[in-house]
């Protein structure tokens, strides 16, 4: 848009706006005195005289210039962008955040940026998220799986693009995962109940769609079998999507004529939906509680909050390693790697049945 201003004769004279603008190749080749070819090869760390390369970076810092991945990218023959995609749940649980910044520590020391993004368990979001994440030539793609169906996947993976899968293994292609141990990290924490005296022990379930979500009812069945103990589903809520749902199955199972001493919750917001009920029924110091996933400031509760715990940055650094040596030449086997899980005993977890005198089992 044009703007007016007076001459110093009084007359108004037209002035064209003033816009910035980033600096070029050429701007910094005009300061440095040297070819705009010097430039490019200088930038992009191909062999050029020293002297030449000092004055040209030396140019770049006075002028500001930043080099122009996405210009690089089309110049380059194998079009490597030097950037790497993630799809989450959602980007804003700490699970995902924890996940993002192990692989971003990785992916930080080899110069590659990292986009973000939610599926919000949609797998139509899921889809459009990769299909833009492609169209911006991502190397890479880092993917929580919420479809039944990854094989709209395989062309891009065919064109070089390396995908990992983490938290659950896909459907419908083969792909490098990484994997925590559900099953055996919650019948370690089922069987802690167990050992503190527990028998009626209730099961607080997300989505049964989610491979987490049954592997995890899994191994609470799995630990009550080695015990002895009969699987009662009068105890058991699924599909707890959220802490509310969470918060009014927990406090059903409360009200029941036969309640729980005690209850193991499959993930973190239902874990938080338990520990609402709990406090609403004042039961907390009554009713044992573990949670599979640990929560900020989960230590700083009255009483602190026992967990089963993930590494999701561990995760996250595992899933960078597996893409990075794709993208490094690796075309072996496909690899799976499950990591372990441990149980953070802070005192919920260790509160008896009532009537007991079980003390924590060492």
């Amino acid at each position: 848009m044009e703007t007016l201003s007076g001459s110093t004769d009084g007359t108004p004279s037209t002035v064209g706006p003033r816009v910035a603008r980033r600096p070029t190749m050429k701007d910094v080749a005009a300061l440095a005195g040297v070819s705009l070819s010097t430039v490019s090869r200088a930038v992009n760390g191909t062999a050029v005289d020293a002297d030449l390369a000092a004055r040209v970076h030396e140019a770049s810092r006075l002028l500001g210039y930043r080099r122009d991945h996405a210009a690089s990218t089309l110049r380059r023959a194998d079009r490597h962008s030097a950037s790497v995609g993630l799809i989450f749940d959602d980007v804003s649980n700490p699970f995902s955040s924890a996940v993002h910044r192990g692989f971003e520590d990785v992916a930080r020391g080899r110069g590659v940026l990292t986009f973000a993004g939610s599926s919000d368990q949609d797998p139509e979001r899921e889809q459009e998220m990769a299909h833009a994440l492609f169209s911006r030539r991502v190397d890479g793609l880092i993917v929580v799986p919420a479809g039944p169906d990854h094989g709209y996947l395989r062309r891009e993976r065919e064109a070089g693009v390396a995908i990992v899968f983490v938290d659950r293994p896909p459907s419908a292609i083969d792909a490098d995962v990484v994997l925590t141990d559900n099953a055996g990290g919650t019948a370690a924490g089922v069987g802690h109940l167990i050992a503190i005296g527990h028998r009626r022990i209730g099961y607080l379930g997300d989505r049964s769609a989610l491979h987490t979500a049954m592997a995890r009812l899994e191994g609470y069945r799995a630990a009550l079998a080695a015990h002895a103990i009969a699987y009662d589903p009068a105890v058991v809520r699924l599909e707890l999507g959220s802490s509310a749902a969470s918060r009014a199955a927990a406090e059903e199972l409360l009200e029941l004529p036969d309640p729980p001493t005690a209850l193991f919750a499959g993930q973190n917001l239902v874990t938080i939906g338990a520990v609402s009920a709990l406090r609403g029924a004042g039961a907390q110091h009554r009713v044992a509680l573990v949670g599979f996933d640990d929560l900020i400031l989960a230590d700083a509760l009255e009483p602190g909050l026992t967990v089963v715990a993930q590494d999701p940055a561990a995760i996250g650094r595992a899933a960078a390693e597996l893409l990075f040596s794709r993208l490094d030449g690796h075309d072996g086997a496909l690899r799976q790697v499950v990591l372990p899980t441990r149980l953070i005993a802070r005192g919920p977890g260790e509160i008896p049945p009532a009537g007991s005198s079980s003390v924590r089992a060492a």
